[in-house]
């Protein structure tokens, strides 16, 4: 297995070089893992104009200046009668007259122009989820695709579509007009102001050749359009491919608040650990946390379970993409978005890695730029409460980042108690875990 520095280093490199070249790398429109909100979570496909910038004004109010940003509108934002979290067969479509989808303006009555002005006049960036491919109407239709002779069903492949939703057919990318259709695609959507691409049905299976088009049409633009593809999980076999192509790329399926699926994601992100670095995350998926469910519920998980699904995606940062509605969160749950010091691990550190597992007792490791200082995450994953023992390799001062409080000076041994499933996130000054030394 390669080094996780390594790989970063080439990438910087690359972005160097094409910077002396008068070019752009997209991975410095990410240099750290974006952090924002999506809809799916608590409005699935139904979200509205007015919803979303209630939503951007909560983020503005009391968010943005811990580092939350972007504000993503997910699926179905053209699907005038979409309900729930449902995908209905030959639904009805709004797009334009060379098949490119557009906002249905019974919900979105201002259009995404206007939007995305609105939400960067309050200082944050606007979002988007697209579906890869074709709309199946356009095809039907045998739109024009814009700016060539080619028509929709001219690059159609009726053999390639997505399992779980019918809106598109996919893309033959060896076929004249391919490319262009995903340009004209980029091109609208830069032309609206969007910072952010979630495009969803590229990962599981992998489609390599679409992939690569959208990177193209993206940097075509000229615009900084962060780029997330979805669902996961991606094949850790693309990992080289995928971290040259997206921003952030999901690794499992869609998370919610169930603990199985939290503990499965320890494995996940220690086995993506090889391809994370500067513009290129592994992402865990979205936070379900608050009110979520089409506003419905609050999150299943405990408190406890919480601090360590947030201590998870901070130490191996993953983006942070919250999914509730946020003109409910309750204290609890802003507390945990607005903590200067957790969130700077996501931000901020390198070098991170899962240092042990042994027996459902965890610990990850990063640095912390500009010192001598790391970062020590300690998890139990175990049903009942236990003591995570670690051999510092000396002494340290001991910084617990959650409750802001200095524990003093650890000699050697440290073992603090933390619950079932819970999870503890303190900065060592110095540090000496660099290897793993464990009791």
């Amino acid at each position: 297995m390669k080094l996780a520095g390594t790989h970063s280093l080439v990438l910087l490199c690359l972005g160097a070089a094409l910077a002396a070249l008068g070019g752009t790398d997209f991975h410095a429109w990410a240099p750290t893992p974006p952090m924002g909100w999506n809809s799916w979570d608590c409005f699935a496909t139904t979200i509205t104009e007015a919803q979303t910038k209630a939503q951007a004004d909560v983020m503005a109010q009391k968010l943005a200046r811990f580092g939350w940003r972007y504000i993503v509108v997910d699926i179905q934002w053209y699907e005038p009668q979409a309900r729930g979290f449902e995908y209905r067969k030959g639904a009805r479509l709004t797009m334009d007259e060379w098949g490119r989808l557009l906002p249905a303006s019974n919900r979105f009555p201002s259009g995404f122009e206007a939007l995305a002005q609105h939400i960067h006049g309050k200082g944050l960036k606007f979002g988007i989820h697209l579906m890869r491919g074709i709309p199946r109407l356009a095809v039907a239709q045998n739109t024009a695709i814009k700016g060539t002779p080619f028509h929709a069903a001219d690059i159609a492949d009726a053999n390639s579509f997505c399992a779980w939703n019918t809106d598109m057919h996919g893309v033959d990318m060896s076929k004249p007009g391919a490319q262009e259709y995903y340009n004209s695609v980029f091109e609208l959507i830069a032309s609206w102001g969007v910072d952010f691409v979630k495009v969803d049905d590229l990962s599981r299976p992998y489609h390599r050749g679409e992939i690569e088009a959208i990177r193209k049409a993206i940097d075509r633009t000229g615009r900084p359009i962060v780029l997330s593809t979805s669902p996961g999980a991606t094949p850790l076999t693309a990992g080289e491919h995928i971290s040259q192509h997206a921003n952030m790329w999901r690794i499992s399926d869609d998370f919610w608040d169930k603990w199985p699926e939290l503990l499965a994601q320890f494995k996940r992100l220690r086995q993506w650990t090889p391809y994370r670095g500067p513009g290129h995350f592994p992402d865990a998926d979205m936070l379900p946390l608050g009110v979520i469910d089409m506003g419905k519920r609050t999150t299943h998980f405990t408190h406890d379970e919480q601090y360590t699904l947030l201590t998870l995606w901070c130490i191996a940062r993953s983006p942070l993409i919250l999914g509730s509605d946020m003109t409910r969160l309750d204290d609890f749950t802003l507390s945990l978005l607005t903590n200067p010091e957790v969130l700077s691990v996501n931000q901020s550190s390198s070098g991170n890695h899962e240092l042990f597992n042994r027996d459902g007792l965890l610990a990850w490791v990063a640095q912390v730029p500009g010192s001598t200082d790391e970062y020590l995450a300690l998890f139990n994953t175990q049903e009942v409460p236990d003591k995570v023992p670690i051999n510092l390799g000396g002494s340290s001062q001991v910084r617990d980042l959650w409750f802001r409080k200095d524990l003093g000076k650890a000699d050697g041994e440290f073992a603090p108690q933390i619950a079932s499933h819970g999870a503890k996130l303190y900065r060592l000054s110095p540090g000496r875990l660099g290897f793993e030394k464990i009791l």
